[in-house]
């Protein structure tokens, strides 16, 4: 080699847009931290160059990141700073990208591309991740999108866009591998050695009947580990799990975890194979309907921190004025005994004290039910034994709190009546609240209405007024405030 064939690259203005050259991008320790996050320096420098017009710097800096930081990057950047920085990384983000990326920073993203840049990017992804590109999209966007694909993964998609959202026929993949029960072991591995348009990313292997419906399946390692002339039908397992077209995606986690799949058939109604659910596919359901559930358990729907403004403040208000109504309910119980609060204003001191820990006693109780329905543990063959369960423990932990309760307020406002009737009150109050905490979450349930929504409604108001009337109920029939 010539000595020219080490020659630097040119270094100026030219070279690396209009502000200072780019050093070399940091290594990889420099831009995460402990936790595997992007550090803020780092996030910090990528938004100073392409504040200051250093394309190249930009590039230099995130082209070695994994689809998934790149992802990261837009998410911790100003949503003002996104277009830019989508430009400047022209080519760099591509399906990968956008799949690992928040829901509304991607819609974001996808508004600034025509048509075909996005038909070329779903073209490049699996038929659940291009779905999810292009089923949150306007229809007349979502329309021009469809046409600019090659119809192949056109119709894959339209038929992904046929089944309800949330469904199994929304996440699977298209592409499962499935070959004929009567070959032999030989047959199946030529198949797969010979097969241009076989996926490169499966675990086992579906055998199907001459209607195409599984029989059963085979994993990579039994094949891989049996004689050429064995039958497949001799060594595949008959017993499998299949996930029907249109089951609820928490429904297929459930099944996932419960069984320990890796992959799992989906079949249409004829009972037909029609693609397979993956493992890694399954714990983004299981993240999201996890976050999904906490969020609405604490009324704020399905909030995020990239959300437009106008958006959460409309599904934020309209459960805060839900909780005004019970507040008023609350408010209203007490407003029966003013002329008690008027002739002892411990009364009024106190009493939030009953309703508050009710109210987070009725929390613990609804959480752990809520969950236990989520996850099927939690059915009507064992809800008896959960509300005895939820009662004994309200009991305990009532009788516990009202005990030291009782104790304290009587020593501080020294009347002994006082403290017998607050810690009735909070016996009383927390059997409300396990009461409620298991009640209201089953019935609604029952009724088909998700618990998570709106379980802690109910359950804070049971708690709140039972808390307010039976303390001021009791100290009224005590003759405290007479």
């Amino acid at each position: 080699m010539s000595e020219s064939d080490f020659e630097a690259p040119p270094i100026g203005p030219d070279a690396a847009g209009e502000g200072a050259p780019p050093g070399p991008p940091p290594p990889p320790e420099n831009r995460h931290d402990e936790d595997d996050r992007l550090k803020s320096e780092f996030v910090s420098e990528v938004v100073d160059r392409l504040h200051g017009g250093d394309i190249d710097g930009v590039r230099s800096l995130v082209e070695p990141m994994h689809a998934a930081d790149i992802a990261d990057l837009f998410e911790l950047v100003g949503r003002d700073d996104r277009p830019p920085l989508a430009a400047a990384l022209a080519g760099l983000i591509d399906g990968d990208v956008l799949a690992e990326m928040n829901d509304w920073v991607r819609d974001e993203l996808i508004d600034e591309l025509s048509a075909t840049q996005v038909a070329e990017i779903a073209g490049e992804l699996e038929t659940d991740d291009a779905v999810a590109i292009i089923e949150d999209m306007e229809e007349a966007d979502q329309r021009a999108v469809l046409r600019a694909l090659d119809p192949d993964d056109r119709a894959a998609i339209e038929e992904a866009l046929s089944y309800p959202e949330e469904s199994a026929g929304r996440l699977m993949r298209r592409d499962a591998v499935a070959v004929p029960e009567h070959w032999t072991i030989g047959q199946v591995i030529d198949f797969l050695r010979a097969g241009e348009e076989i996926t490169t990313d499966f675990w086992e292997v579906f055998v199907v009947d001459p209607a195409h419906r599984p029989v059963g399946t085979c994993l990579l390692s039994w094949i891989l580990r049996t004689p050429r002339r064995i039958a497949i039908a001799d060594v595949m397992k008959r017993e499998q799990t299949l996930i029907p077209v249109d089951m609820d995606q928490e429904e297929v986690a459930l099944r996932f975890q419960k069984y320990a799949l890796i992959s799992a058939a989906v079949v249409d109604q004829a009972g037909r194979l029609v693609g397979m659910i993956t493992a890694d596919d399954v714990v983004h359901i299981i993240q999201e309907e996890a976050s999904e559930d906490i969020l609405r358990l604490s009324g704020a729907g399905e909030d995020d921190i990239n959300e437009p403004l106008p958006q959460t403040v409309r599904r934020r208000l309209t459960w805060l004025i839900v909780n005004l109504g019970t507040a008023v309910i609350a408010a209203a119980v007490v407003g029966l005994f003013q002329g008690t609060i008027s002739h002892l204003v411990a009364l009024a001191v106190l009493m939030p004290i009953v309703s508050g820990m009710g109210g987070n006693a009725g929390t613990q109780t609804m959480a752990v039910a809520v969950r236990a329905l989520a996850l099927n543990q939690l059915t009507s063959s064992n809800s008896i034994r959960v509300f005895v369960r939820e009662f004994r423990i309200a009991l305990v932990n009532g009788a516990c709190l009202g005990l030291l309760l009782g104790i304290a307020v009587s020593l501080i406002f020294r009347s002994t009546d006082l403290g017998i009737v607050i810690a009735l009150a909070m016996v009383i109050n927390n059997l409300v609240a396990g009461i409620f905490g298991v009640l209201v979450p089953v019935t609604l349930e029952k009724l088909r209405v998700d618990p998570a929504v709106s379980s802690a409604v109910f359950v804070t108001m049971a708690t709140d007024v039972m808390g307010f009337f039976s303390f001021l109920g009791l100290a009224t029939l005590w003759g405290l405030g007479g």
